[in-house]
């Protein structure tokens, strides 16, 4: 019976949307408005009767419309873009949160709210919805403009300061008051979960998908991309985070695949399919009846939110260094609360004072709810008029107003290059991130191994030492699993050490003891910074420490390791460095080129056959890869590979040593692909010959 309700409630929802959006693409509206709509027509607020028998159903199928959204931003979107924005993302998104929370709560407080209420609103009001944003930004065909990254790095970024924002809320409405220890300890569990994942991730997943690739079957590809982008979001929400963030950075790392054009073909119907749901299950939950019943805070607080962002992210992004035109677009795309706001909201509502009552009051979550249906069916008409404001204010500002905001751009960007660091300096920063990710690497595992203490006991409970072997034995495989990084961190600290010494002091300074002051500068700074990861050891495994005499025996141990396997530690360090390096390295593939059009397959086409050698510089290397039409101007019709026939190979083919490649083009072109194709080491021309093509 079950599944017949289901099946009932997603024809539902998938006919009205339909209809809906059919009707809002002929007349040119936002289909997002057409998807929130069919939520209302069909929600259970909607007389004369409610037409969903199981909204929980529905609301399922739209967290798989949110993991399907966020995982094509990250594809979208690589961590070489994220980088890129990385500073004005983080300077605009803590901005716009600072004076968003300020402002939710001072509206609160004209309205005579509670003060926690007041707490609340102002946290609800300053994240941004990612989906909403993605979906609208695709729709308007904006998503490879500069605003638009941008938009999405300081949408990330939102998204990690939100989970902070919900740890700190949950300590601060319980207790009244903020535990610094609470907060340093999110903030290292994040940043651990974060860390470990990135780089787990680039070594390990493009490899993964190569060797998948091989097989050459799109449902083999598409299963294992799915099954991953499930397992991290799966993985993030254990850990206590949102689906959101894990689908985003397993896309961010798939991205770095030489796959990803064909990745992106493939998930693109399933993630349109399950982000229509996703858009309805909004409207499921907007209630008429508190449209009308709140209606003036609603309007107040959407105006507020529409404002406020469209200010906030502006001013963060002109002060992070761009241009005027740039940053009134970013902030007319942030205009709009979502999903995090709906989990802020209901927070306050799961969290219980001392008498066993909410901490928030009732109506804030409808309130919520409403002002993101307002927020949302506005944002699609803020973004399409971004350009005629941004337009607007330059022919209406003052002309010293521009000149001065032109000015200020021009001093950040000069200021931001001449702060370029020398090679020392360049160093200094290269080794201290890399110490710095080490002890995140060191630090999620300690984390995992706390965490599975109650477990491993529960699978193992004839543990030798019961539950305090346990902890033993989890502190030991913590440790060992850490060597690798221990040792990475110590030489990049010894290597920094020595950097610094040189640096601080001078021959002209040291005179005939330089070296001996230099050797002295850099032993201090290894010691001390060796004996600084002895506390940090301590901190990270005081929920799996042992006692004291087992923990002297432990450390004997460990100790004996990294004498009689430092060598290979180093070596295995070396390899997941060398392949993170590879991952990042590699240029990425360009989108597949636009087919050309050819009056009957022109008369005086000439076709060409290519054997492909060991040296040649194709070998190895995709179509889409290789760029041959763009480079050349000549095309890859086919490939004969041992006794197969390839016809009209896709760009995410792979070119492979004595492969031959039928050619098609003029003889000019011709002669520049075989050149390019038989370069160092390759065959040659097997054949060449003119005439019809057809």
């Amino acid at each position: 019976m079950h599944a017949v309700t289901f099946l009932q409630d997603l024809a539902i929802v998938m006919i009205v949307a339909a209809i809906v959006t059919v009707v809002f693409r002929q007349l040119r509206q936002p289909v997002v408005l057409g998807y929130i709509l069919a939520g209302v027509i069909i929600g259970p607020h909607t007389p004369p009767f409610p037409l969903i028998a199981d909204a929980g159903t529905i609301k399922t199928l739209s967290e798989l419309g949110v993991i399907f959204l966020m995982f094509s931003l990250g594809l979208e979107f690589s961590l070489r873009k994220l980088h890129a924005v990385g500073a004005t993302a983080f300077i605009a998104a803590s901005f716009a949160i600072v004076l968003m929370i300020g402002v939710g709560y001072n509206l609160g407080r004209v309205f005579g709210w509670k003060p926690m209420d007041c707490v609340f609103l102002g946290a609800i009001l300053s994240v941004s919805s990612t989906t909403i944003i993605v979906k609208a930004l695709e729709e308007l065909g904006k998503t490879k403009e500069l605003f638009a990254r941008l938009i999405f790095g300081i949408l990330i970024v939102e998204d990690i300061l939100a989970i902070l924002m919900i740890a700190l809320l949950s300590g601060f409405a319980t207790t009244g008051s903020l535990a610094w220890q609470d907060i340093g300890r999110t903030v290292l569990q994040l940043s651990a979960f974060l860390g470990a994942l990135l780089v787990g991730g680039l070594i390990f997943v493009p490899r993964l998908l190569d060797y998948v690739s091989k097989f050459k079957s799109n449902e083999m590809l598409l299963v294992t991309v799915v099954g991953l982008c499930f397992g991290v979001s799966l993985l993030a929400v254990r850990l206590g985070y949102s689906v959101a963030l894990g689908a985003f950075l397993i896309g961010a790392i798939i991205a770095e695949a030489r796959q990803i054009a064909k990745i992106e073909a493939l998930t693109h119907p399933v993630r349109d399919l399950f982000s229509a749901v996703f858009f309805v299950s909004i409207g499921l939950l907007i209630d008429p009846r508190i449209l009308t019943q709140y209606a003036g805070p609603i309007l107040a607080i959407s105006a507020a939110v529409m404002i406020g962002q469209i200010v906030t992210c502006s001013l963060g992004t002109f002060i992070s260094g761009h241009d005027q035109r740039t940053s009134l677009r970013v902030g007319m795309g942030l205009a709009q609360i979502g999903e995090f706001s709906f989990i802020i909201a209901a927070l306050g509502l799961t969290l219980k004072d001392s008498a066993g009552n909410s901490i928030t009051s009732g109506f804030l979550y409808p309130i919520t709810v409403a002002v993101s249906a307002v927020t949302t069916l506005c944002s699609p008409y803020l973004m399409r008029s971004s350009d005629a404001v941004v337009a607007w204010f330059d022919r209406t500002a003052p002309r010293p107003v521009t000149a001065a905001l032109e000015t200020y751009t021009r001093w950040v960007s000069l200021g931001a290059a001449s702060r370029q660091p020398g090679l020392a300096g360049k160093l200094l920063r290269t080794w201290s991130l890399q110490i710095a990710l080490n002890l995140l690497l060191i630090a999620a595992i300690f984390i995992a191994a706390a965490a599975l203490r109650g477990r491993a006991f529960a699978w193992w409970p004839a543990v030798p030492g019961g539950f305090e072997g346990m902890k033993a034995l989890l502190w030991l495989a913590a440790m060992l699993l850490s060597l690798p990084m221990f040792i990475a961190a110590v030489r990049k600290l010894q290597a920094t050490a020595m950097l610094i010494a040189e640096i601080s002091v001078t021959r002209p300074a040291g005179g005939a003891n330089t070296e001996s002051l230099r050797s002295i500068v850099s032993t201090v700074i290894l010691v001390v910074g060796c004996l600084a990861l002895l506390p940090f050891v301590l901190v990270l495994s005081a929920a799996i420490l042992p006692s004291r005499n087992v923990l002297f025996v432990l450390a004997l141990i460990v100790a004996a390791a990294v004498v009689v396997l430092r060598r290979p530690f180093i070596r295995l360090y070396s390899r997941g460095q060398a392949a993170l390096h590879e991952t990042l390295a590699q240029t990425p593939p360009p989108p597949p080129e636009p087919a050309r059009e050819m009056p009957a397959l022109m008369r005086h086409a000439e076709l060409s056959l290519v054997a492909i050698g060991a040296q040649s510089p194709a070998a190895g290397k995709l179509i889409a890869e290789l760029a041959l039409r763009t480079a050349t101007g000549a095309s890859i019709v086919g490939i004969e590979r041992a006794g197969e026939n390839l016809v009209n190979p896709g760009p995410d083919e792979e070119i492979r040593v004595d492969d031959r490649i039928l050619l098609i083009g003029s003889r000019t072109q011709l002669d520049a692909a075989q050149t390019l194709l038989a370069a160092e080491g390759g065959k040659g021309v097997i054949e060449s010959g003119a005439g019809n093509a057809a």
